[in-house]
This record gives structure tokens, sequence and C-alpha cells, in this order.
């Protein structure tokens, strides 16, 4: 079994998509690009694309890059009633083997979201360098998750996950989670796309009880085969998130943060 088989339906149910500063922070690095090419890694079940679509002209083509072959299944089917003349490919690689068939091939933007720390991540980048437009920039992006973020509901669920699974977060199919060795920025620095700007936009974000408990299901460290009882813990996580929850409704205050990186010398 892998990572996240058969969660698919609750990653592309409960996994937010980008906040609609972000989505126009990125497309500004399209402007001028008659039929720009997104290139997506880590894709999941699409929500970067996703977020992305509209803003898209209908020229623009999408690669989505993912080593879950479901994930990117449920992302194609998400993403085909809303194309229109917009193309997309799946690519069920590792990010840092995906390799275009065509000779000419430029990618405009390439993002990566909430899975830089899963990846080869200077491999990753070394691969970005060979594919990406002279212009382009790569956005490497994410906002933390409900383990992270300091609030009352979020501690007591974290809490709750302690006691069912033990102090350390798991992560991967077997292992805990540990911090990655050096900062993003750093391995930015060190590739092709040394030149890096910072950008943290807060976003405030709506979760009832019934889209948590589905977010969990789609997560690493709360996933339902690591429960002995997952039945009984998802009982006593609902309970505790109606407790919390203030007509309905639990908030998330957070930042979203997206390191943007060129070729020295390259802008918009």
């Amino acid at each position: 079994m892998t990572l996240f088989d058969s969660l698919d339906y609750h990653y592309a149910r409960y996994r937010p998509r980008l906040p609609n500063e972000v989505v126009q922070l990125l497309v500004q690095e399209l402007v001028g690009v008659n039929a720009p090419t997104l290139l997506d890694l880590g894709a999941g079940t699409g929500q970067v694309a996703l977020s992305m679509l509209p803003a898209l002209p209908p020229t623009a083509h999408l690669d989505l890059v993912d080593q879950e072959q479901d994930m990117l299944r449920t992302a194609l089917d998400e993403l085909q009633p809303h194309l229109g003349g917009r193309t997309a490919t799946v690519h069920v690689i590792p990010a840092e083997e995906f390799a275009p068939a065509q000779p000419a091939y430029q990618a405009d933007l390439i993002t990566c979201c909430r899975a830089f720390h899963w990846m080869d991540r200077l491999a990753v980048l070394a691969m970005a360098g060979r594919v990406a437009a002279p212009q382009a920039a790569v956005a490497v992006m994410g906002d933390g998750s409900l383990w992270t973020h300091p609030a009352e509901w979020t501690a007591a669920l974290t809490g709750l996950i302690q006691s069912h699974l033990g102090e350390d977060r798991r992560a991967g199919t077997t292992g805990t989670y540990r911090e990655p060795g050096r900062r993003y920025e750093d391995d930015l620095a060190d590739s092709t796309f040394s030149n890096i700007t910072e950008h943290r936009i807060p976003f405030t974000r709506a979760w009832t009880p019934h889209a948590a408990l589905g977010y969990l299901r789609s997560t690493s460290f709360a996933r339902p085969d690591l429960f002995t009882d997952h039945a009984r813990f998802e009982g006593q996580a609902q309970a505790l998130l109606h407790e919390h929850a203030k007509d309905g409704v639990l908030n998330e205050e957070g930042v979203f943060t997206v390191l943007l990186a060129r070729r020295p010398g390259a802008s918009r």
C-alpha cells in the first residue's frame, strides 16, 4: 500500500486550494507569455492547477507531476470540466525524473506546494534548471498544517492524535516526521534559481468539523490505517471539534509563504 492509497477522494475534497492573493501573485509571473506552460510538482489531486485555472489564458498548458497515479487520475477528473481550451497532462513519476517529450519544451512557471519536503530537493531544482524558460520562476509554497497551526482547537486535536499514536508526528509509510536538514532558501540559493524573494500572505480559513475530519484522513500524520481503532478516534475527534466550534465553524488564521526564485538577472 502506498502513502495515499484510497485517500485521493479525501485529498481532493478537503485539502485547501491556494488563497486568491497567492494565485494573483503567481499569475503575474505569466504576464506577456502567449501560451504559458505551468509545471506543478507534487501535484496531488490538482489543488494548485485548480486554483490557477481561472486566471490562466485559454492557450495555457498544465503539466502535473506526482508519484501517485490515483491522485493524478482524480486531478484530471477535477480539471476536465473546467479546462476549456487549455490542456493538461499528468506524469506519474518522481519530480526529479520529469523529462518532457518535446525537445523544445519550456516551463514558464514551476510550482511546488506543500510537497518540497518529500522530495530530493537539489535533484528537483537541477531538473527545473533544465526545463525552465529563461525568465521562469520556481515557486516553493506552503502554509503548514492543522498539526502545526497554533490555535486552541488544533492543539487539542494534535493532543488527541498523540494519545492514539504517540508523541512523534507520523510521516511517510512507516516513519516519523523530521524537519528538513536545512532551509528551502538554502536549497534554492545553491541552485540555478538563486535570486529569491519571499512573500508572506495572511489568510483566514473556516473549517467545519466534517471538513476537518476529511482533511485528517488525507494526511500522513492521521490517515486511517495508522490507528488501531480509527472509528473510535474519529468519534472522539468529532466530539472535540464540535466542542471547540463556534456556530459550527473552526477558524484557522495562518500565513501562506511563497518563495519565488529566479535565475540571477532574470526578472518580471
